[in-house]
Order: structure tokens, then C-alpha cells, then sequence
């Protein structure tokens, strides 16, 4: 049986309390309806969709065989996860799209929002994406579909310009395989160029403690995205800073992730405070998907004291998107939160 709470955050703190100024996009009042499992549900935007505050990450897929895919699948969706994200990029060859496509049998469809990508910025090329993707997931529909991976103001010209992959897009609409349009963005300049140029039902941007604190990183997202009512979708939400040269990796991946329940329902708990967060996407492996979930569940708004010991945490792991940044070139306009030299800044290739 389902039940409502409504929980208070923190935009209002103490005079001279810290959160206020970090950040003005803390949410005044989320409404949380709690669904299956007891995993707390948010409306994703102005879709009039509820979706769970852990997505399921797609990508994961790839690192593991199809049995144990099933069975992670499953896991999700029992725990209370009805979200579920894909994109044909995952994986070589699809097989993320092809394993999610076989997990997901049994699971009824109408109890899922499925989401799915085209980095395609052609029509031609995302007609071709999508109709394989379909075929792949084994559905006549997706949720979401989302342009992937935007980083630049050209990218988003070329998607949404004559013979682009919003033609497809939007034709697809009207045949009924899309419910809901949206993007990804690994830059602001290609969010903010996204947010501007479309009317998108949702915004997929990395939403991070480590990243804000160095250099504000995703705050003109969140800030534009809620004056559109555009819903957000967090992605590295578990991202606990690069890796520095010569450190011994606690896993193959190429950020730092949380390892810890305590961190990871932190780190959780910052992303999920911010304005228009429906949902936050994982790293790509089972048993971080399964410390999200755990942290989603035991949800509530972040506070002014554990902002101060995120900041702290911050200051000690180095920036993954600073890069990126600068290779879009937005190395500049928003001053860090803090005064360090000698970040150790990712120098993995971002993943798509």
C-alpha cells in the first residue's frame, strides 16, 4: 500500500548557514510517494510520470554474463526500481541493449519506464538506431528517448536542424515508439545549448558533490532546467573523484566510486536534494546499483552539517569533468568553491 510523505530540505538554513550559499537549487518541498519494495518515487518533470529515484544503469550489463544480468535485472525490479536505462553505445555491439532486452522478459511492460538513446545526430542514423534498439529491448515503445551524450553547441545545431535526429524523433512520436523526448550532456555548454534550443521533457547531467565543489559544475543545468520545468535526471551520482597517477584502482572503471554504504548514501543525498532530481543513475556495476538503492530508501534532505563534510571530501578527490570542459570551450565563468592546485584531473576516456 502506498503513502505519501512530503519532506523538508534545507534551501532555508540558519542565518549564515552554508547550504544557501553553495547552492541555491536545493529543493523547498519534494513530494516522495513511496511504491513497491518501499522505494520512493518522484514525478520526472511535467511528463506526469513517477519514476524510481534509482535507475537502473544500462551499461552495467556489459560486465557481467547474461544469467547474472537477469538476475540483476530482476533484483532492481523487485527492490522497487522501475526505471530502467539502455543505449545502443553500451556495450560493443549492443550487447547491453540485446542482455536488458532478454532480463526484462517477464517483467510487464506497462510497470517499467523503459529509456533508450541515439548519439546519432542525423535523421537517417537515429531512425536506424531506434528501430534496431526496439528490436533489441523487445518492445514496440520507449518512455524516453534521448539525443546521447551532447557535448557541444554544434552537436545540438546538427540534432536539431534540418534533416536531424529530432525529425526522427518527433516523427516517431506521432507513430507512437516515443512517449517522452530528453538528452544527455556531458558540458554545460551543450546542456545549456540543449535546454535553450528544444523544449526536451528531461535533461540527463552529471550531478555530483565532487564536481560542484571544485568548479559548480551542473548548478546553470539545474537552475535553467527548473525555470522550464524540465525534469532531471542525475547521472555519476556516485562519482567520488578521479584517479590520481600511480593510485592502485579498486575497480576498473575510470572515476573513483563510492565504496562504502555511508558514502554512497551521502553522496546520494546531495544529488537527490537538488531541485528537479527525479532520479539518479548509478556506476555501472550490481553492487552499486545496489548501495543506491539502499541509500534511496533511507532518503531524506541533505543537511547543512553533512554539506560542510562533503566539501571537505571534495577537496581531497580530484575533478573528472574539468576536462571536458575545457575541451567544449567552457574552461572558464564560474569560480571553483575552493582555491586547490595540483588536482590530479582524469585522464580516462569518457565513456559514452
Amino acid at each position: 500500500m502506498k503513502r505519501r510523505s512530503f519532506l523538508k530540505a534545507v534551501g532555508s538554513v540558519a542565518a549564515g548557514g552554508a547550504a544557501a550559499a553553495w547552492w541555491p537549487g536545493f529543493i523547498e518541498a519534494g513530494e516522495v510517494e513511496i511504491g513497491r519494495g518501499g522505494m520512493p518515487l518522484r514525478a520526472l518533470g511535467r511528463t506526469g510520470e513517477k519514476v524510481s529515484m534509482v535507475g537502473f544503469p544500462g551499461l552495467a550489463l556489459s560486465n557481467y554474463d547474461q544469467h547474472t544480468c537477469n538476475r540483476g535485472l530482476l533484483k532492481a525490479w523487485e527492490q522497487g526500481v522501475n526505471y530502467f536505462d539502455v543505449a545502443p553505445a553500451y556495450g560493443r555491439d549492443g550487447i547491453c541493449e540485446v542482455k536488458m532486452g532478454i532480463g526484462l522478459q517477464g517483467i510487464p511492460r506497462d510497470r517499467i519506464f523503459l529509456s533508450c538513446k541515439t548519439k546519432k545526430r542525423d535523421k537517417a542514423g537515429a531512425r536506424q538506431e531506434l528501430e534496431r534498439s526496439l528490436r533489441r529491448l523487445k518492445t514496440d515503445h520507449f518512455d524516453l528517448y534521448q539525443m546521447h551524450c551532447i557535448f557541444t553547441e554544434d552537436e545540438v545545431a546538427k540534432g536539431l536542424g534540418p534533416d536531424g535526429a529530432m525529425e526522427t524523433i518527433l516523427k516517431a512520436k506521432e507513430e507512437g515508439k516515443i512517449r517522452f523526448i530528453g538528452f544527455s550532456a556531458h558540458t554545460t555548454k551543450g546542456g545549456v545549448a540543449a535546454l535553450k534550443g528544444f523544449d526536451f521533457d528531461t535533461v540527463m547531467f552529471p550531478i555530483n558533490y565532487v564536481e560542484y565543489f571544485h568548479f559548480g559544475f551542473g548548478r546553470e543545468i539545474i537552475e535553467l532546467a527548473r525555470e522550464k520545468g524540465t525534469g532531471v535526471i542525475a547521472i555519476k551520482p556516485l562519482l567520488a573523484g578521479s584517479w590520481a597517477q600511480g593510485e592502485q584502482r579498486t575497480r576498473q572503471w575510470w572515476y573513483k566510486c563510492t565504496e562504502t554504504q555511508e558514502h554512497a548514501d551521502l553522496a546520494m543525498r546531495y544529488t537527490l536534494s537538488q531541485a528537479n532530481v527525479a532520479a539518479g543513475i548509478p556506476p555501472s556495476y550490481l553492487d552499486l546499483t545496489d548501495m543506491a538503492i539502499a541509500a534511496a530508501k533511507n532518503y531524506q534532505p541533505i543537511t547543512d552539517e553533512e554539506l560542510k563534510k562533503l566539501e571537505v571530501m571534495a577537496k581531497e578527490a580530484g575533478s573528472v569533468f574539468t576536462r571536458e570542459q575545457q575541451r567544449a570551450g567552457l574552461d572558464g565563468g564560474m569560480e571553483p568553491c575552493y582555491a586547490r592546485s595540483g588536482c590530479p584531473y582524469s585522464s580516462g576516456r569518457m565513456m559514452a
